[in-house]
C-alpha cells in the first residue's frame, strides 16, 4: 500500500478546523504519497470537510490509496483523474465532481502542483569535457538544452495553465450557481527569493501570485462571491525534497529544518480559519524559525503577509526626449 504517513497527525483542534468544516473540497495534485496535496486532503477530510475530491494525473496508485484511507475514516472522498493542462480532460471531470458532491460545486479549491525541476544551470552552457570532439559536444549541449526546457515547460504548464484552467472552470460554476467559493494557490518562497537551478519552478510560482488579483478584476461585481489568496511555503519534506532534508545549504537560508507535511497542513488550516476579509487577495508566507531556548529543530511557525509593491516612475531619458506626434 502506497500510504506511509501517520494520518492521526493531520487531525487538529476545532478552532483550526473551522476553515474546512462542512466544505466541499477539491485538491489538485493530491496523488503522491507524502506530498503536499495528500497533506491538504488529509487535513480537510479528517477535520470535518463534507467531501474531498482527490485529484491526480499519473500518481493513481498513491491517489487511490489516499481515497481508501479517507473513506476508512468516514470521509466522503473520491478520486479524480485528469490532466489539468488538457482542457478537454479537465472539462470532462466537471459533471462527475458535481455529482459526487451531491449536485453542488466545490466551495474550496486548492490549486496545488506536485511538479518541480531536477535542476539545471539556467543561462549557462554545459562544461567542456576534456578530449570531447566538437560534434559530440554540440550534440550533448543540444540534448541538455531540449531536456532542460522540457522540464521547465512541464512545470509552467501545470502550475500556470493548470491553475488558470481550474480557476476559470470552478469560478464560472460557482458564479452560475450563486455559491461562494474559495481558491487557494499553493506557491513557494522561491517565487520571491529564487533558488538556483529551478528557473521554471521559480517563474511559475511567481506567476500564480497574480491570480487572485486577475480573478477579482475580471469578476467585477461577482467578485463578492469569490475569495482567493496565495500561500508561499518554505521547504517541506516531501517525496520531492527528501533528498535535501539533511543538506542545510539547500534549505538553511530559510529555516532550521524542513517542515513535515502535517506541520505544513496545520499551518494551512490556521490560515483558512481566518475570515474572508483577512485572506481575500492576499499573499501569505509561512515562516519557520527556531524556538528560543528549545532544542535544535524546535520550530515556531508563523505567517507573514507579502506585498509586491509596484513603483512607476518616469524614465529620465524619455522625459528629456519624448516622442511627439501630430493629430491623425
Amino acid at each position: 500500500m502506497a500510504f506511509t504517513v501517520d494520518a492521526a497527525k493531520f487531525k487538529t483542534s476545532d478552532a483550526l478546523a473551522a476553515g474546512v468544516k462542512g466544505k466541499r473540497v477539491l485538491i489538485s495534485g493530491a496523488g503522491k504519497d507524502n506530498g503536499m496535496g495528500q497533506a491538504f486532503a488529509l487535513a480537510a477530510g479528517l477535520n470535518g470537510a463534507e467531501s474531498v475530491a482527490v485529484h491526480f494525473h499519473r500518481s493513481y496508485e498513491d491517489g487511490l490509496d489516499l481515497v481508501d484511507v479517507l473513506r476508512e475514516h468516514g470521509v466522503n472522498a473520491f478520486p479524480v483523474q485528469a490532466d489539468v493542462t488538457n482542457l478537454g480532460d479537465l472539462w470532462a471531470s466537471r459533471t462527475y465532481i458535481i455529482e459526487r458532491m451531491g449536485g453542488k460545486v466545490p466551495n474550496l479549491v486548492i490549486c496545488n502542483s506536485g511538479l518541480t525541476e531536477s535542476g539545471y544551470s539556467f543561462g549557462r552552457s554545459l562544461r567542456e569535457v576534456e578530449g570531447e570532439s566538437n560534434a559530440k559536444r554540440r550534440a550533448r549541449v543540444r540534448q541538455a538544452f531540449v531536456d532542460n526546457l522540457a522540464e521547465s515547460r512541464a512545470v509552467l504548464d501545470t502550475k500556470v495553465d493548470g491553475f488558470l484552467a481550474m480557476t476559470h472552470l470552478w469560478s464560472g460554476e460557482a458564479v452560475h450557481a450563486n455559491e461562494p467559493i474559495t481558491f487557494v494557490y499553493i506557491s513557494s518562497r522561491q517565487a520571491i527569493d529564487p533558488g538556483v537551478s529551478v528557473p521554471g519552478y521559480a517563474l511559475a510560482n511567481w506567476t500564480v501570485l497574480q491570480l487572485p488579483k486577475v480573478l477579482q478584476v475580471n469578476l467585477g461585481r461577482n467578485a463578492e462571491l469569490v475569495t482567493a489568496f496565495s500561500v508561499l511555503y518554505p521547504f517541506v519534506r516531501t517525496g520531492m525534497t527528501d533528498e535535501y532534508a539533511e543538506n542545510p545549504r539547500v534549505f538553511g537560508r530559510w529555516q532550521p529544518r524542513m517542515l513535515e507535511t502535517h506541520e505544513a497542513s496545520e499551518a494551512f488550516l490556521q490560515a483558512l480559519s481566518q475570515g474572508r476579509d483577512t485572506l481575500n487577495g492576499g499573499m501569505f508566507e509561512v515562516m519557520a524559525e527556531q524556538q528560543e531556548g528549545k532544542p535544535e529543530g524546535a520550530l515556531k511557525v508563523s505567517w507573514q503577509s507579502v506585498a509586491l509593491n509596484v513603483v512607476e516612475e518616469a524614465a529620465p531619458w524619455s522625459t528629456a526626449s519624448p516622442l511627439l506626434y501630430d493629430e491623425v
